[in-house]
């Protein structure tokens, strides 16, 4: 029988040597997540059930004697990442191993990667560029970190969407990641196609990432606090056609309730520290969605990865395509802050710009 020890949570069903099912159900053991294997042999079978509690449940058949019957039923569970020749990426990034195989500690990364690239190849769907634009579908990763998903974007959008042209712009402010950046574009041959820049990302402009002058998409993720704010702000202000944005923690607003509304109705949740912060994560990202609709974004706040993966697994999906400083996004905003008693960084951020389209509505 073949040698062949690919990842078991990918791959749904495969036939693996002996030698190897040792190692292979190690691997298994050790991701993350509720998962199943079903572990056939000649002499018995075994199952093996972790539920999202990380609880094991192992049961065993009778002791068979039976011929093993090899059936070319080796497949993997199809994902943007299994679209394409991603080996090389993955492994230049550190997700897999030098065989291949996904790393159990960046399982999390992994599965993460392939949702954002999910989605964000949803929203490029059509996109002129596959039909011969003028110029390279840019995407800007505001707070890139090592790039797992800048360098990600490209390979994904160039080998499985089939792009013609495309360019993607990493910001950081860190010099030790900008240049790990660097190095692991050029040991895949896009140095001219991925470029990152060190810098803070509020003093960018549209002159230093999109030279040409336009920018298509974008994307965030796990941007800290405010930063989030500012990187959604950028793709309001450079006319990003679309805007992706994963949050991480956010502070700014928890401050803010301390001197506005911090008794009433929401004193018994607001004194209790774990739920004053799910509290403000909740208004912070409904508050960002609201100014996002304004801006003349339709705009969705999804789960784009399992609780297992990441605990911070919200995101704002925003598509520019409707009239900015409509009625009803505005009234609810005002309503929203006014019960409140807040004013959201992002709007301050914006500033005169945002404050036209709610003159025409504030009492």
């Amino acid at each position: 029988m073949e040698t062949f020890t690919p990842d078991l949570v990918s791959c749904p069903a495969y036939n693996i040597a002996a030698a190897a099912a040792e190692g292979a159900l190690a691997d298994f053991l050790a991701s993350r997540g509720a998962r199943d294997i079903h572990l056939v042999t000649a002499s018995g079978d075994l199952h093996v059930r972790v539920t999202r509690k990380g609880h094991e449940l192992v049961s065993r058949s009778a002791e068979t004697s039976r011929e093993a019957a090899v059936r070319p039923h080796d497949r993997i569970k199809r994902t943007p990442l299994t679209s394409f020749d991603s080996s090389a990426l993955l492994r230049a990034l550190d997700i897999a191993d030098g065989s291949g195989a996904i790393r159990a500690s960046r399982r999390g990364k992994y599965d993460q990667v392939n949702e954002f690239l999910r989605l964000a190849g949803e929203a490029v769907a059509g996109e002129k560029t596959q039909d011969g634009g003028n110029h390279p579908f840019t995407i800007v990763d505001c707070g890139c970190g090592k790039a797992y998903l800048t360098l990600a974007l490209h390979q994904y959008l160039v080998h499985a969407l089939k792009l013609k042209s495309v360019r993607v712009v990493g910001i950081d402010r860190r010099a030790d990641v900008v240049a790990a950046a660097r190095r692991v574009a050029a040991q895949l041959d896009i140095a001219g196609e991925a470029e990152f820049v060190e810098a803070d990302l509020a003093n960018v402009s549209l002159a230093d990432v999109a030279p040409g002058g336009a920018v298509d998409m974008v994307v965030s993720l796990h941007a800290c606090d405010t930063a989030t704010d500012e990187a959604l702000a950028k793709g309001i202000e450079w006319g990003a056609q679309h805007v992706l944005a994963a949050p991480c923690c956010q502070h700014e607003l928890q401050h803010a309730l301390g001197t506005g509304r911090g008794a009433g109705e929401f004193s018994a949740v607001l004194r209790q520290p774990i739920l004053r912060e799910r509290m403000c994560d909740i208004l912070t990202d409904a508050f960002r969605a609201a100014i996002m609709r304004i801006a003349g974004f339709r705009t969705q706040v999804v789960e784009f990865v399992s609780s297992e993966a990441t605990a911070r697994n919200v995101m704002l999906r925003c598509e520019r395509g409707v009239k900015p400083g409509q009625a009803t996004p505005v009234d609810e905003y005002l309503a929203l802050r006014e019960y409140w008693k807040v004013t959201p960084w992002l709007e301050t951020r914006l500033g005169e710009r945002f404050g036209k389209w709610l003159a025409r509505y504030e009492p």
